[in-house]
């Protein structure tokens, strides 16, 4: 069993910056892929990036350049860095992790509001 909980969000304005993080809890967190997944009012879930236990990286189009994850394997923590936000960004931010289809786990979000 993994826990995950996410801190970090709140309200900034366009073109600032925000770090997510998310706290794993339970055994082998070096081993799961983790992820950053957001969803919009009235939108589906979408995949914002992912990072695999070798920290190999993917990026949706549309925060390629802007937002970078990481994760401290020491920490048991994965982390979200966001800038140049716009006000699209605007969602919950929910964290995954991921062994297989049996030990898939998230997180319980936080949400990050752009606006002016």
């Amino acid at each position: 069993q993994v826990r995950l909980v996410e801190s970090g969000g709140g309200a900034v304005q366009p073109g600032g910056s925000l770090r997510l993080s998310c706290a794993a809890s339970g055994s082998a967190f070096s081993g799961y892929t983790m992820g950053w997944y957001r969803q919009a009012p009235g939108e589906q879930r979408e995949l914002v990036a992912t990072i695999s236990s070798f920290s190999s990286t993917n990026y949706a189009d549309s925060v390629k350049g802007r937002f970078t994850i990481s994760r401290d394997s020491a920490k048991n923590t994965v982390y979200l860095q966001m800038n140049s936000l716009k006000p699209e960004d605007t969602a919950v931010y929910y964290c995954r992790a991921r062994y297989s289809s049996y030990y898939d786990y998230w997180g319980q979000g936080t949400q990050v509001t752009v606006s002016s």
